[in-house]
């Protein structure tokens, strides 16, 4: 069924519906527009609210980093932002795929449109143009015909009138006569414009304006089945992000569960344990006796060489409440101002940013030297000298390093020797997971010298040093169980697979097979290098650009 056959008298019916269909078009464009900003508004605040949220201060700075319910809150944040880059792309997609393309082919469905229906009306204007000249020969046909009739009918009463003259009568006959032909011919006119009218109604009802309706037919169609895809596009804009915002949300389940309440506990416990003992029994200082008194093996900051306490304001007392105010400290470099285990933990962070150092000065000095042989072997390349400014720098920092690591590492040993002395307590006693070493493979000329006299340092001292008492710190408790509370070795973070066969011939690195199965022990800090361990011992560093890694 096409419009030409059924509609071939519903010009109007035909027009109005057109433009409907393209009003419509043009509504739903102006919802996919408004849509469109409607999703960029969201998008916009969901940013605004992420970032507003966010920590501001660097992870590295921000210990609230290290708990898992803040890390987990981080993680929603991120995806959550993810979310919103996802609303934006669906904005996208709708702004361009549905509301530029439709607004477009609607103005060209306007222009096609207006096409036909000026092609419709200039056939009925045709038409009626035909039909008007038909009623013109008719009515001049019918008006010679009275006038035909009427000299007729005057000069046959002449002929019979015995007064009229013979010059009457004849021109009445001649009149008559001519009427009788501009009749015939009007007759004759009058037939052709009628059977060409009736050609040309035929051809407008019959063909000329059905293939306009079908035209206009057609272009209807073709703007209902895009307007229907375009329809489709909305939801498929949708289903495109989908998988995405499923990942999305994903991400938030598993942020959920990864909050870690007893991993949070002991992370406190890591960023604020002080490791000092706690304080013994208060002496009872009889104040009735003018006498001195033997001091309590019991009190806090009694002198170890059994002489008297002072009285009065120059006697020196411990501080033995730790929730009162704290004192403004001054910062030293050893950190000496904080309490021994975090004073450990600051130490060891600050010896493993040296070591990492020391490794890159150390690998640069060899790719100097390797350039320098170049230059040498081939003049053309370069000039040799111009590298000896920069070798002699990387030789100084060198030095530099080292002996701010050999000085590190004193200051570590002197505070792990007041961590061992605090570890004694009087109601409780806990162990502290050990912390994974970090320190890059060192140089394995001179480091080595270095690292083994540090060691000797260490020992030296731990052997024949007490470790120095805090004014108002008790001796410290049971110690004898000291060796109970050795460092476990560090448990594997994941696994990986040597891709590449490794000799490790400088201290610190390991050898390594290719194919073999290790252990990773710690990941890349940005020097490139990563300690691993294999199953039938030994640990050490390897580069990690040999290794394919899988994180547990």
């Amino acid at each position: 069924m096409d419009w030409g056959t059924e509609l071939w008298d519903q010009f109007e019916v035909i027009e109005r519906h057109t433009q409907w269909g393209l009003d419509l078009l043009d509504r739903y464009v102006k919802f996919v527009k408004e849509r469109t900003e409607v999703e960029q508004a969201y998008a916009k605040q969901l940013r605004s609210l992420v970032k507003k949220y966010l920590p501001k201060r660097p992870v590295k700075d921000d210990p609230e980093s290290k708990f898992s319910q803040q890390q987990s809150f981080v993680q929603i944040l991120q995806e959550v932002n993810d979310f919103a880059g996802q609303r934006e792309l669906v904005a996208e997609n709708l702004s361009v795929r549905v509301c530029l393309d439709l607004a477009k082919y609607s103005q060209e469905m306007k222009q096609e449109r207006k096409m036909h229906l000026q092609e419709g009306r200039r056939a009925q204007q045709q038409l009626e143009s035909g039909f008007k000249q038909l009623e013109n020969s008719k009515r001049k046909f019918e008006r010679d015909c009275r006038e035909a009739e009427k000299a007729a009918q005057t000069a046959e009463r002449l002929d019979q009138d015995i007064n009229a003259t013979k010059a009457d009568v004849e021109k009445a006959k001649q009149q008559a006569h001519l009427r009788s032909h501009m009749a015939e011919e009007s007759k004759n006119e009058y037939a052709a414009q009628l059977q060409r009218f009736n050609r040309d109604q035929a051809h407008f009802y019959f063909s000329q304006m059905p293939q306009i309706f079908d035209k206009l037919q057609d272009m209807d169609e073709r703007r209902t089945t895009h307007l229907g895809a375009g329809y489709g596009l909305l939801s498929e804009a949708e289903l495109q992000v989908l998988p995405i915002i499923t990942k999305c949300l994903e991400g938030m389940k598993v942020a959920a569960a990864a909050v870690d309440t007893k991993n949070d506990s002991q992370v406190l416990i890591e960023l604020h344990k002080s490791g000092f003992a706690r304080p013994g029994d208060v002496e009872f200082e009889d104040f009735s006796q003018p006498m001195n008194r033997a001091p309590s093996d019991s009190s806090l900051g009694t002198p170890s060489d059994g002489r008297p306490e002072l009285r009065g304001p120059a006697r020196s007392r411990a501080k033995r409440w730790p929730f009162g105010k704290k004192n403004k400290t001054v910062v030293t470099e050893d950190f000496s101002h904080l309490p021994p285990e975090q004073q450990r933990k600051r130490l060891q962070q600050q010896l493993e940013e040296r070591n990492r150092e020391l490794q890159k000065e150390v690998d640069q000095r060899e790719a100097l030297k390797k350039m320098k042989d170049v230059y040498e072997k081939t003049p053309q390349m370069g000039d040799p000298t111009s590298l000896e400014p920069q070798i002699a720098e990387t030789l100084n920092n060198i030095e530099r390093l080292k002996l701010e690591v050999q000085k590190y590492e004193a200051w570590l040993a002197e505070a792990e020797s007041r961590v061992l002395s605090n570890r004694g307590d009087s109601l409780s006693r806990h162990t502290r997971p050990p912390d994974p070493p970090a320190s890059a493979p060192p140089d394995s000329s001179s480091s080595s010298s270095s690292s083994s006299s540090n060691r000797e340092l260490q020992d030296n001292k731990e052997s024949s040093e007490e470790p120095p008492l805090e004014e108002g710190q008790d001796t410290p408790i049971y110690t004898e169980f000291d060796e109970d509370f050795e460092e476990e070795p560090a448990s594997p973070i994941g696994h990986c697979v040597a891709i590449y066969h490794f000799e490790g011939s400088s201290e610190g690195t390991i050898s390594m097979a290719e194919g073999e199965d290790l252990s990773l022990m710690e990941e890349d800090k940005g020097d490139g290098w990563t300690r691993v361990r294999r199953k039938q011992g030994g640990e050490g560093y390897v580069p990690t650009s040999y290794l394919r890694v899988t994180l547990n």
